[in-house]
């Protein structure tokens, strides 16, 4: 109980992606994945989530999921450690129960990729997951409009370990809809600083970012003014951070994970290496990435 105790106040709070740095060989730099999760934790990051989709989940194998989350829990000092799994119900599972001999705290469970889906088979998949780990918190990665507020609720009831919900689907009501009808488990915005003032609204408590690998300390600030109810305030930081998370959201998505390594090599912290189908930012959107950290009073410039 207290694990699961601690895993909802984390939510409750800025939870950071962190994206996977790779090597010039193409594998994960662990110097500087450390070195990207150490930073966040020091600047108060109480969350880290590795092997999200930031973090390129579904390009990294077995063996690098794993390893991932090691490096995370080494290096994330008092946060909280929420591994993402995925892929079949079995490997979800078995990743799952890695996470826990690993150290993590809870595990966050992607949205099942299956192009047919049921809400019974939903819930069946996610409670293989939470039945795997009963000693860790679940958290379920919402991203479908045809999961009803029922639905998770069968769940919830089914496995108490399920205690929070990353909620990643554009839209504001059927969030506050949702986060209204499932009061008991911690509800967290999926869409990151973008949309965190609308859903904060609708009962969020907590948004996801990706962001917090380049500035942590902004992040938490936006966090902090939602908290303590300063909308003008939370509204003028928020037009800051929307350049860069526009231009993440450029092309459908396309440059999600590609901006923020592209900016973390402009910092210094990482190379910009991704995975197909993946591809690195053209050399003008590094220009404007370059113009962005200006911005946000981080000097760098494309290398």
């Amino acid at each position: 109980m207290a694990m699961l105790d601690d895993v909802r106040r984390a939510l409750a709070s800025v939870v950071a992606v962190p994206v996977t740095p790779f090597d010039d060989t193409g594998r994960i730099d662990e110097k500087a994945y450390a070195a990207v999760v150490s930073r966040m934790a020091v600047a108060g990051i109480t969350a880290v989530t590795p092997n999200g989709n930031t973090g390129e989940f579904y390009s990294l194998s077995s063996q690098e999921l794993d390893r991932a989350v090691a490096l995370a829990v080494e290096s994330a000092g008092p946060a909280r450690v929420i591994a993402g799994v995925g892929h079949d119900a079995r490997q979800a599972a078995l990743l799952a129960a890695g996470a826990a001999r690993l150290g993590a705290h809870a595990v966050m469970v992607h949205q099942p990729v299956h192009p047919y889906q049921s809400e019974e088979g939903w819930v069946d998949y996610h409670r293989a997951v939470a039945e795997a780990v009963p000693e860790l918190a679940v958290v379920c990665y919402l991203r479908s409009p045809l999961i009803t507020a029922g639905t998770l609720r069968a769940l919830v009831s089914a496995c108490p370990n399920v205690t929070g919900v990353k909620y990643a689907h554009p839209d504001p009501v059927r969030f506050a809809e949702m986060a209204a009808g499932v009061p008991e488990v911690t509800w967290v915005c999926g869409l990151a600083e973008s949309w965190a003032p609308f859903y904060w609204m609708g009962g969020a408590r907590g948004f996801t970012s990706g962001l917090a690998a380049i500035v942590p300390e902004l992040s938490l600030e936006l966090h902090r003014l939602l908290e303590a109810g300063d909308a003008r305030g939370a509204m003028r930081l928020w037009a800051r951070l929307k350049p860069i998370e526009d231009l993440r959201a450029r092309r459908g998505n396309a440059g999600n994970v590609s901006v923020l390594k592209e900016a973390l090599a402009q910092l210094g912290l990482c190379r910009r290496d991704v995975r197909p189908p993946i591809s690195p930012l053209p050399a003008t959107e590094r220009e404007e990435v370059a113009a962005i950290l200006r911005s946000l009073d981080l000097p760098a410039g494309p290398g």
